[in-house]
């Protein structure tokens, strides 16, 4: 059996995590297995918003110029009451103030661009390979020899560790804390991406990120690819848990946004409200590794997307951990037990935050007036001191501000 030294790190799970620690590892001279249970890694999803704080963590990764390039620039984040219509608040986004304060812009994308950004640069990275069809069923900590995985289909990969980077029902998750339901919010989500001709005539903010915040559920859309998409998504309370009937739930919902904007009813008529996506998260936990074992992203702190920041948080958690290996000299257990006391408190500052915002979105009756009343009386600098503890990024992270290739040029200048 090969030392553990000579092992590549496997990482369970092709996402924006998964990829991301692993072009990390790779690039600070690890080889890495990435096992993605699909049969291709593949881009899935729709529009993401990405702030300052995650550019800065892709460009300790070398690609936050390509990142750049291929993302849209909203101009302010907008939220509007979703039956009036008033504009409750509005944070200019990416002006001189903005970049002066946080260092880079504040961005919007679609999620297959940035997999493909990621996926095309590991398929670059030395070290670094991709393997499908590869679900983890198990593993085992081999001690000074590493760990052991084994696929459902019996195959079985030795490394010198393992990261579990695969999502809200992660499995190495369960193996290290036994099997758990993920908590119900109680929502569904609703998702579109249109051409940007195909939108309502004379819907207001379209070159915004735009939150309509109503009683019991809220719609987010932003152009992408350069102004010439629509990407859309309303969020309910779900009005009739258990009903199946497609046209029964649908009169459900056009009962829950009958007193909408008008404008933003022409928005919500053109989602197909048949399909849902029920939304979940987890209680923060302090577990997160186990020996040579640990968890990144959703698989250890998912949460709802009041402030945009699911996928950022995986991809600083990324940047973090392959720090705290190049850190520890290749000790992974040192690496790995470090790694919750940088990330914890950020990420479950995340997730409850989170939380709290939700109810804050959805507020209804006297709690709603007071909130709007409430917002209005809020200046740009509030706005940006309120949110500064994200936007300025991580103050824990391991890695350096720009990973160097061994001939010295920044793998910037490779990308």
């Amino acid at each position: 059996m090969k030392a553990a030294k000579d092992k590549p790190v496997i990482v369970a799970g092709g996402g924006l995590g998964g990829l991301s620690v692993a072009l990390a590892l790779g690039q600070a001279g690890h080889c890495v297995q990435v096992l993605e249970q699909a049969p291709e890694i593949a881009p899935i999803g729709y529009g993401i918003q990405l702030g300052p704080n995650v550019l800065k963590a892709f460009s300790q990764l070398g690609l936050a110029s390509i990142v750049k390039a291929a993302c849209d620039y909203p101009q302010s984040l907008v939220m509007p009451d979703a039956e009036s219509g008033d504009v409750l608040l509005r944070i200019p986004l990416n002006g001189e103030a903005y970049i002066q304060r946080f260092g880079e812009p504040y961005i919007v994308i679609h999620r297959s661009a940035i997999h493909d950004i990621l996926l095309e640069a590991c398929s670059r990275q030395e070290g670094v390979e991709l393997i499908v069809n590869s679900q983890v069923d198990n593993f085992r900590d081999e001690g000074e020899d590493g760990v052991s995985v084994t696929t459902t289909d019996g195959r079985r990969f030795e490394g010198s560790a393992l990261i579990g980077a695969d999502g809200v029902k992660s499995r190495i998750r369960a193996l290290i804390q036994g099997e758990t339901a993920p908590r119900d919010t109680g929502y569904v989500a609703h998702r579109t991406v249109m051409p940007m001709s195909q939108t309502p005539a004379g819907l207001p903010h379209l070159q915004d990120v735009v939150l309509w915040s109503g009683p019991g559920y809220h719609v987010v859309h932003y152009p992408l690819n350069q102004g010439t998409v629509f990407n859309a998504v309303a969020v309910f309370r779900n009005p009739a848990p258990g009903v199946e009937d497609p046209k029964q739930y649908v009169a459900q919902v056009q009962q829950v946004y009958g007193a909408a904007h008008p404008s933003l009813k022409k928005v919500i008529e053109l989602m197909d409200l048949q399909k849902r996506w029920p939304l979940a998260d987890r209680d923060p936990f302090r577990t997160w590794s186990c020996g040579r074992v640990t968890l990144l992203g959703d698989a250890v702190h998912p949460t709802l997307q009041s402030y945009g920041q699911g996928a950022g948080m995986a991809v600083e958690d990324a940047v973090c951990l392959a720090g705290l290996v190049n850190d520890s000299g290749g000790d992974f257990e040192k690496a790995f037990a470090e790694y919750p006391k940088r990330r914890l408190v950020r990420s479950a500052r995340i997730q409850l935050g989170s939380r709290h915002l939700w109810e804050f979105y959805h507020a209804e009756g006297i709690a709603r007036e007071v909130r709007n009343a409430e917002l209005k009386e809020r200046t740009d600098q509030s706005f940006y001191d309120c949110l500064s503890w994200i936007w300025d990024g991580d103050p824990m992270s391991g890695m350096p501000l720009t990973v160097q290739k061994s001939d010295g040029r920044s793998a910037e200048a490779l990308a």
